[in-house]
């Protein structure tokens, strides 16, 4: 099982689309990939095409002691996902703090799963500093830093960063970071000439560039990922070469090339 953090310093980037429609590319590939949700919205599960009435999740199951196992779906593109769960404020709180006080606790869970031995679990995060995301980095093997081709995103890469250098380098399971370009808008000049700027200054880490693409979102509103809804696509495309750009990283660390 190895496991990849979709992380970001700022909200707004698409990491939630990207986790989603990554995890179903992977699992078109023949891997086994289970999508976690480690943000408090629970918005993962919306593209995976469970109700928005399912009010399981791994927030609920951790405060009743049950299985995380119990609360797994299956997605429509053969992969799965494990939604955060509804839960009240109150309830928030209490989890937070078993996140607070158990610094393995996250690895800890997923490890109980059991997974297939080249599974893949993609954690998605919550924007910037928190117990989620420190818990996520800690457990990672492959943190994917994903941004937007503009300045103020770019600013964040440097705090992020410091989070990765700060709780998962010193993991004996840490393979390394890599980012992603999301949302890129060729039409625009200065959007493109950022994201080209980006690219060089990030090269030998990034993994792909996810043009801006309307059947992205489209997809999703018919609750389907966009290899799905239109796998002809620039958007399709984008998704399966970061996918692919994944799946050689993993198979390269453990050794199945």
């Amino acid at each position: 099982m190895k496991i990849i953090a979709v992380v970001s310093a700022k909200g707004g980037v698409g990491k939630t689309s990207i986790s989603a429609n990554v995890s179903a590319a992977l699992a078109r590939m023949g891997r086994t990939v289970l999508g976690v949700d480690l943000d408090p919205q629970n918005s993962l599960r919306l593209h995976f095409g469970v109700s928005p009435q399912h009010f399981d999740g791994l927030a609920r199951a951790s405060l009743s002691g049950a299985s995380w196992r119990d609360s797994i779906l299956l997605g429509p593109s053969g992969d799965y996902v494990l939604p955060f769960g509804q839960v009240n404020e109150e309830d928030r709180q209490d989890f937070e703090e078993i996140l607070r006080t158990e610094p393995t606790f996250l690895l800890d869970q997923l490890r109980s799963l059991n997974l297939a031995h080249n599974a893949l679990v993609i954690l998605d995060t919550p924007p910037g500093p928190s117990v989620y995301l420190r818990q996520a980095l800690s457990a990672a093997h492959i943190p994917v830093i994903v941004v937007l081709a503009d300045a103020a995103s770019y600013a964040t890469i440097s705090m992020i960063v410091g989070l990765i250098e700060q709780y998962c380098m010193p993991q004996p399971h840490f393979v390394d970071y890599f980012y992603l370009v999301n949302q890129v808008d060729r039409s625009r000049q200065l959007a493109g000439d950022v994201a080209d700027v980006i690219g060089a200054q990030l090269q030998g880490r990034q993994i792909g560039v996810v043009h801006l693409d309307q059947s992205i979102p489209e997809g999703l509103a018919c609750n389907q990922d966009v290899l799905s809804y239109d796998p002809h696509s620039r958007g399709a495309h984008d998704i399966m070469e970061c996918a692919a750009a994944l799946d050689r990283i993993v198979s390269a660390y453990t050794g199945e090339y």
